[in-house]
């Protein structure tokens, strides 16, 4: 009787082809079309906080004594 052996998956070469995958999976989404920004240099450079009544309110409790 001849000692035959089957084909076996090792962990090694499963781990590789897991990776290979996973790699080549990765590259689908990323291969969507980039967009630029409509924001003009002004508008990229304007103040954009604004001292709501949030803020106040924020700021008013939140003080600490002197």
């Amino acid at each position: 009787m001849q000692n035959e052996r089957k084909p076996t998956l090792r962990r090694r070469d499963f781990l590789r082809s897991l990776g290979a995958g996973a790699g080549v999976a990765a590259t689908g989404p990323l291969a969507a079309d980039a967009h630029a920004d409509t924001e003009t240099k002004d508008e990229r450079t304007k103040s954009r906080y604004r001292e709501s009544e949030e803020v106040k309110t924020f700021y008013r409790v939140n003080r600490y004594p002197s």
